[in-house]
C-alpha cells in the first residue's frame, strides 16, 4: 500500500494517512492452510483496514468443501499426534512460542492493520498470545491421572486422561492471535488436532500463526486454518460443528452465535467450550482510592477502544465519591486518549472494527441522552468506524447502554447509595463474564467478590487476564474455562480402567 494522506473529518491531520503493511516475506499468507499445505479456494474475499476502509489483501474464501478437507486431515493426523509423547508435543509448542517472540513486530503490525488496535496494544497481544503456548507447553507434561484405592482386593482402579480428538476452534476478531493460541495451545498439548475458523475481519493473523507453526515443526494436519467470508461463515461453522469426526467445539464470540453453535454440536453430543458475551460492572465504593479506581477504569474500558469481552460496561459509583470520580475520569480521558490509526505511535484509540460497531455505540449514546443522561465527554460518531471516547453521567438502568454490551469506548456512570443496591444492579444481567470493584474495606471486598455473579473478579485492578488463571464466565457468558491448569482439561476425556483378576 502507498503511504498517502486520506482525510478523515474529526481526526488530527497527521493521522489521516494510509499506512503500509511492511512485514517479513512469508508471514503475509492469503491462502487456507490444510494438511500442511497452502490451498486456494474458488473465490476470495477482501480484508480491510478498519481505520481507512482500504483493502489490505484478498484471502481465500474457503467453503464447506475446504472445511471438510481440513476436518479429514485433522482426524487423520490425530491418530499419530496423540501417540507422540507429552514431552515431544511440549518441545514443538515451545518452538512455536519462540518463533512468535522472534517475529513479534511483524505479527503486531498484522493485528494493527486488520484489527485497528494501536501498535503498543498489538505488541502486548503477541506477548499474551505467546504466553499461552509457553504455558501449555509446560502443562503438556502435567496431565496427571489418578490411581484410586479399590474396595476389592483383586482389582486396581486407574483413571486415565486422553485427548478428545479433533477440535473445531472458532475465534473472534478483537484478539485475532491470542484467542487462537489460548485454545490451540491447550488442544495441542492435550494431544488433540485442530481446525481453526478465524473471524472474517481478521484472518491474516491466523494464517501468520499457521506459517510459524509449520516452521516450528508442527506436523501436517495437526493445525489447520480455514478462512472464509461473512457469507460462508454459517455453512463452514455448521459443518465443523456437526461433523462426527469432530469431538470438540471451542468458540469465543457473542452469546447469540454461541447458542446456534451449541445447537449444532448437540446433534452429535460434542464437548463444547463457550466464551460468550459480557456486560461487566465496574463498582467504585466510597472507601476506594479514587486515583487507582480512575486508572483501573481507563485500562479496563479503553483497551482496544472498548472492544474486549471483559471491558467494563456499567460504571456504578457510590454517591459519596461519585462527583470526584467522574471529574477525575474526564480529565484522564482528556489527557491520555488520542484517536488515530493504530500504526501512529501517538494513537491510544484506534477505530472500531467496522461501521456497524460504531453505529451501535452511537445508538446507545443517543438513547441515553434522550432519556436524560448528561454527555460530559465525546459522543460523536466520526467518519468510517471511529467513535469518540464518551463519558455519560446521570445514567439509569432503563437505558440501552446498561442493558446490552457496548463493545466500544463508552463510559456510562450510574450513582448508587448502598452496597446492596450496587450488587442488585450488577447482578441483574443474564450474562456474567467479568466484574470489577474498588474498595479498601476488607470485609466488603470479601462480601462483594463472593456475591458478584461473574466468572472473574478484579479487586482494585482493571486488567486481570493471564495464562496462569482460569478465564470464563457464568450464566449465559459460557461454558468451560480457558488458560490455567483447567484449560487443558477441556480437551481431555477421563477413562476409567478397572484392572481385575489380580492375585491379592
Amino acid at each position: 500500500m502507498e503511504n498517502k494522506e486520506t482525510v478523515v473529518p474529526g481526526l488530527p491531520t497527521v493521522l489521516h494517512r494510509q499506512y503500509s503493511l511492511d512485514i517479513s516475506a512469508g508471514l503475509l499468507r492469503t491462502q487456507g492452510y490444510i494438511d500442511g499445505r497452502w490451498v486456494s479456494a474458488p473465490s476470495t474475499f477482501p480484508v480491510l483496514d478498519p481505520a481507512t476502509g482500504k483493502e489490505l489483501a484478498k484471502v481465500a474464501d474457503c467453503g464447506p468443501r475446504e472445511a471438510q478437507d481440513a476436518v479429514n486431515a485433522a482426524y487423520k493426523a490425530f491418530h499419530s499426534w496423540k501417540r507422540q509423547t507429552a514431552k515431544e508435543r511440549s518441545v514443538l509448542l515451545r518452538k512455536w512460542f519462540d518463533l512468535l517472540n522472534q517475529h513479534k513486530e511483524d505479527l503486531a503490525k498484522i493485528i494493527t492493520a486488520e484489527c485497528g488496535k494501536p501498535m503498543k496494544e498489538s505488541l502486548g497481544e503477541i506477548a499474551y498470545s505467546a504466553s499461552f503456548l509457553e504455558w501449555f507447553s509446560e502443562e503438556a507434561r502435567r496431565m496427571y491421572g489418578d490411581f484410586v484405592p479399590s474396595a476389592a482386593k483383586d482389582r486396581k482402579i486407574l483413571l486415565l486422561k486422553q485427548p478428545v480428538g479433533v477440535a473445531a476452534i472458532i475465534t473472534p476478531w478483537n484478539f485475532p492471535s491470542a484467542m487462537i493460541t489460548r485454545k490451540v495451545g491447550a488442544a495441542l498439548a492435550a494431544g488433540c488436532t485442530v481446525v481453526v475458523k478465524p473471524a472474517e475481519d481478521t484472518p491474516l493473523s491466523a494464517l501468520a500463526l499457521a506459517e510459524l507453526a509449520e516452521q516450528a515443526g508442527i506436523p501436517a494436519g495437526v493445525f489447520n486454518v480455514v478462512p472464509c467470508s461473512r457469507e460462508k461463515t454459517p455453512s463452514v461453522g455448521e459443518l465443523i460443528c456437526t461433523d462426527p469426526l469432530v469431538g470438540k467445539v471451542s468458540f469465543t464470540g457473542s452469546t447469540a452465535t454461541g447458542k446456534i453453535l451449541l445447537k449444532h454440536a448437540a446433534g452429535t453430543v460434542k464437548r463444547v467450550s463457550m466464551e460468550l458475551g459480557g456486560h461487566a460492572p465496574f463498582i467504585v465504593f466510597d472507601s476506594a482510592d479514587v486515583d487507582k479506581a480512575v486508572a483501573g477504569a481507563m485500562g479496563s474500558k479503553f483497551r482496544n477502544s472498548g472492544q474486549t469481552c471483559v471491558c467494563s460496561n456499567r460504571f456504578l459509583v457510590q454517591s459519596g465519591i461519585h462527583n470526584v470520580f467522574v471529574e477525575k475520569l474526564g480529565k484522564a480521558m482528556d489527557a491520555e486518549l488520542r484517536l488515530g490509526h493504530g500504526s501512529d505511535p501517538n494513537t491510544t484509540q484506534g477505530p472500531l472494527i467496522n461501521a456497524r460497531a460504531a453505529e451501535k455505540v452511537e445508538h446507545q449514546v443517543k438513547d441515553a441522552v434522550s432519556q436524560g443522561a448528561v454527555l460530559l465527554r465525546g459522543g460523536k460518531r466520526l467518519e468510517g468506524s471511529f467513535m469518540e471516547p464518551t463519558l455519560l453521567a446521570n445514567v439509569t438502568t432503563d437505558m440501552l447502554c446498561t442493558k446490552e454490551e457496548t463493545f466500544g469506548p463508552l463510559v456510562p456512570v450510574l450513582k448508587f447509595n448502598t452496597e446492596e443496591e450496587a450488587l442488585a444492579i450488577a447482578n441483574a444481567s443474564h450474562v456474567g463474564l467479568a466484574g470489577y470493584f474498588f474498595s479498601q474495606d476488607i470485609s466488603q471486598i470479601w462480601r462483594v467478590a463472593e456475591h458478584l455473579e461473574v466468572g472473574m473478579v478484579g479487586v482494585n485492578e482493571g486488567l486481570l487476564s493471564t495464562p496462569e488463571a482460569s478465564f470464563g464466565g457464568v450464566k449465559q457468558s459460557g461454558l468451560g474455562r480457558e488458560g490455567s491448569k483447567y484449560g487443558i482439561e477441556e480437551y481431555l476425556d477421563v477413562k476409567y480402567m478397572c484392572f481385575g483378576g489380580l492375585t491379592p
